[in-house]
């Protein structure tokens, strides 16, 4: 099937929940991080990386300041880099299973994120995660690559993507 595995799929289709039920139910040796809504009296105010070794930052939110924007959000490339990448490239040197959640517009501002995700898909190790729906040049390369499988994610089909990603960790 690949050495890689990315969902991609419209957001609410639990694309993060299926990957962190892929791990916990294959309890395979993973790293590398989530992308985590932030919330506030139920309105999305922003995003946070927390890697799987449990370190956390705010990567966008509506209240930072920069140029680099999606919507309302500011990103912080900075936090993005100090801690996504590094979870990215810890995962490539100690583990089996590179989670990258997720490959989409908000973090394809940082060049040392698609660096790191670069190198993730030319490692030996497996790289599960998510890329972004929509077309962006980046994400579109990868979708292209015969060795990685993209599955969309939708409400329907949530377990047979589940069934497929834990037998993928298994091989």
């Amino acid at each position: 099937m690949g050495q890689a595995y990315l969902l991609t799929g419209m957001p609410g289709t639990g694309k993060t929940s299926i990957i962190r039920q892929a791990i916990t139910q294959s309890q395979c040796d993973a790293g590398g991080f989530f992308t985590q809504e932030i919330r506030s009296v139920g309105i999305r105010e922003g995003f946070s990386i927390v890697t799987l070794s449990g370190k956390e930052a705010i990567f966008a939110h509506i209240t930072i300041d920069s140029p680099f924007r999606v919507g309302k959000y500011g990103i912080d490339i900075s936090a993005l880099d100090g801690t996504g990448v590094e979870a990215i490239y810890d995962a490539i040197e100690h583990h089996n299973v590179v989670v990258i959640d997720e490959i989409g517009k908000m973090e394809l501002f940082s060049p040392r994120f698609i660096k790191a995700v670069q190198d993730a898909l030319a490692s030996t190790k497996k790289v599960l995660g998510t890329i972004t729906l929509r077309p962006h040049p980046l994400a579109d390369s990868i979708r292209e690559n015969q060795n990685i499988r993209v599955a969309e994610l939708t409400r329907n089909n949530q377990k047979y993507v589940l069934a497929e990603i834990l037998t993928w960790l298994k091989h």
